[in-house]
Formats: structure tokens, sequence, C-alpha cells
């Protein structure tokens, strides 16, 4: 097996429990073929065996404290771990009628590096996010796993391959083979021949499968569009703020009129769309609005009036400031502002202007609801940075609560690109 030999400070850091190795810290040539597994050493000994990318700038990421692990190893500490994975979610997101979109897969914190998996309702969406992992022997366990973990009694179950395009283009990775990997869905094909798993089925039978349903949050309903929408679709990771949100804005008693800033496809703005009068979603996309606009009609039972902004964020904040508008609730929910330590200054300034215009054009005792999906910016950063806005907004701001992401989202503590989300809900005096 090849070696990926490192520096000191990359050993320091994989024995304290991190698990990625930078190019900046590989000593010497690497020899190894795209995707393969390579020992980690140093000076003093091994370190393990990690997945070896010949294009990122994480070079190697570490699949286990064995040194010299073979590919049939690897695969079954993969099955392994992804049935880990769903009890996991079993216990802590339960499905219910409630509830019945979670993620599955959370990539490092799962001790499954470069796999992503998100659940919407009867529909499956993985991300094969680096060179080792978007690889046949490694899609055929994870789809078998999954398979047998969720639909062992032939429950509804489709499973697509949707990759992240950038990192696709970063790993230098193909584009998948269209169509779903498994699924149980009954059709029939133009032949007349019905099937239910696509494995070995041709293109257009595959395409047979379903790419949409309705899900569940909090007892709101969602559509999911499987060939459409960013990333893997909406943002799971909020599950628990959202509903957090709307009771903290109940609370108050201060419902009139609210703003959700960055809506995306609606998650706070329907969720307070339950206890205020006016709701207000605004977002820079106009695809992400119109799936909103349908969610929205998905939930006739939702009180306020709500309506949908195509906005710059920055601009429509400032000519709202400027023309004294005012709101009882305000959810600033960007897009991460820092993809990079060196952009965490710079994002630092934008979080700081978005609180502060919101926190002057907020009423007294009104809600604030903040944040930050930048894992560059700590959230002792993220909440100092608050505090100022505070402080040159001249308003008194008590926090009322400090959320991170559902615990379907699992955080490592010695992994800190898993303590990516900040939410802070805090009322504005």
């Amino acid at each position: 097996m090849t070696t990926l030999r490192v520096n000191r400070r990359a050993a320091d850091r994989i024995r304290a429990g991190h698990l990625w190795v930078y190019r900046s810290d590989v000593e010497g040539d690497v020899q190894a073929e795209a995707g393969s597994l390579v020992t980690v050493t140093d000076g003093r000994g091994p370190l393990g065996t990690a997945l070896y990318s010949s294009a990122s700038q994480i070079a190697g990421r570490v699949v286990s404290r064995t040194p010299e692990l073979s590919r049939e190893q690897y695969l079954e500490d993969v099955r392994q771990r992804i049935g880990a994975a769903l009890q996991l979610r079993r216990e802590l997101a339960p499905v219910d009628a409630e509830n019945n979109a979670h993620r599955l897969i959370f990539s490092e914190a799962d001790n499954l590096p470069g796999i992503l998996a998100d659940r919407y309702n009867d529909l499956v969406l993985l991300q094969l996010l680096t060179q080792g992992t978007a690889q046949d022997d490694v899609r055929q366990v994870v789809v078998e796993a999954l398979r047998d973990g969720l639909a062992a009694n032939k429950e509804p179950l489709t499973i697509w391959e949707r990759p992240d395009p950038r990192i696709r283009e970063l790993e230098q990775l193909a584009a998948p083979a269209p169509g779903p990997l498994f699924t149980t869905h009954d059709s029939v094909a133009p032949d007349g021949l019905s099937f239910r798993s696509v494995a070995d089925e041709t293109a257009s039978q595959r395409l047979l499968a379903p790419v949409t349903t309705t899900f569940a949050l909090n007892g709101l309903r969602f559509s999911y569009d499987a060939s459409a929408g960013q990333k893997t679709g909406a943002f799971l990771d909020q599950r628990l703020n959202y509903a957090a949100a709307a009771a903290q804005v109940r609370a108050s008693g201060r419902t009139k009129r609210a703003l959700d800033v960055c809506t995306y496809q609606g998650g706070f703005a329907l969720h307070l769309a339950q206890v205020c009068e006016v709701v207000t979603g605004v977002d820079a996309s106009r695809a992400a609005l119109e799936t909103a606009d349908r969610n929205l009609t998905l939930n006739p039972e939702l009180r306020a009036a709500t309506d949908w902004i195509e906005a710059d964020a920055f601009e429509l904040m400032r000519a709202y400031d400027a023309q004294g508008e005012k709101f009882d609730a305000i959810v600033l929910d960007p897009p991460a502002f820092a993809k990079s330590k060196r952009a965490a200054e710079g994002a630092l300034r934008g979080y700081k202007e978005l609180n502060l215009r919101a926190m002057k054009m907020l009423n007294a005792g009104g809600t604030l609801i903040t944040n930050s999906c930048s894992h560059h910016v700590s959230l002792a950063d993220f909440t100092e940075i608050v505090a100022a806005a505070a402080a040159d907004a001249g308003r008194r701001v008590q926090l009322l609560e400090t959320r991170a992401a559902a615990p379907d989202h699992p955080e490592v503590l010695t992994l800190a690109e898993t303590r990516y989300l900040k939410c802070l809900i805090c009322r504005v005096d």
C-alpha cells in the first residue's frame, strides 16, 4: 500500500481526532492512484488509512486508525457504519407523520468521509463527494445498506445520486449515470415490463422512477424535486430551529409583521406564518421563491398573508432601513459568507451589516433569529459581531437561545467542521 507521509502538525491533528490531511501537510512525492487507500504516517509511525485525492486540497481523509486497511475491509466498515448511522437517526429523528425528512449520513460526523445522504419522505438523495467514494464498489455498498435499512419490507424508497457540482469539479469526478440507483416503485416500462429494482434496467426504464415527493417538517408540508434545487434540497439542519423561532415569536406577543431574509424555499417564513399576521420572504433566487410559493399552497391552513420578494438581501435591507420599515420578527439566514479562513473577515462585516439593519428595523420587544452556516466563523466570533451590531444600533438585545443543527447532523468534538451552524434567537428592546 502507498504511504502518505505527513508533517508533524498534521500528525498531531490526526492523533487529536481530526480526519483531514491537507495537501500542504504532505511531505515528498505521492505515487498513489486517485481514490485509492493509503497509509498515513509520520516520523513516529503509522496513523491510519485514508482515501487519497489527487485533485482536492484535502489530499487524504482518514477512514480508519488501522494502517494498511484493505479495500474489502474498508467496504465492510462502510456497510457497518451506515447501519450505525441509520440506527442513530431512528433514535434522534424518528420518522412520523410530523417529520419524515432528515439527514441519514453526515460524512465525517458518521465516520463516513465523502458520503452524504438526505431523506425526503420516500426519496433519498446521495452524494459521493470524493475520488475514493465516487466509485462503483462504494456506490453498491451504500445503496445496499440504505436499501436494507430503509426498505427491508419493500417500503416505498427511491435513491438518487446527486453530487454537488462545485465539489465534483474540485474532485474531478465524472457525472453520475442518469436515473436512480434503486427504487421499490412499481412502474411499467414502454415495452410493458414491470420492475422494482432499477439497478440493471435500461436508462429509459430508470427514468420512470419518481423524482418528486412531499415531505413533512414539524407538521408543515414541503415539496421536493430531485432534479432541481440547491445542494440536496431543503435545509434539514434548521428543522428544530424553525420550530423554536416560531415558538419564541409567539411568546413575544409581537406577531403582526415578519421578514425572512434569504428564505430559500420558505422554511422559516412558513413556520412564522403559523403565528404572524403578515410574512414576507426574500431571496435572490427566483427558482427558490417559486418552490417556496408551491410550499405555501401545500399548507392552506396557515394564517398569515404571505408574499415573496426576489431581491439581493443587502440591497433590500438598506432600502427598508432608509424607508423606516418596521417588523416584529426578522430572520437572517444567509448562505455561507466565508468559504475559507481568508474570507472570514469579510464575512463578519457582512453579518454585522445585516444584523445592524435588522435591529434598527425591529419594533421594541421584537424577535431576531440570526444564523451563520460558515464553519470558518466560530460561534464566539458570530456572537461577538451580533453584539457589536447591537451596540452600533443602540439597542438592548437579550440572547434567548443559542442553537445549532438538528441532531441528525451530529457534531464531533474533534472535528470543528461539523460545528458549522449557529442560530441565535434574540429579543430586541
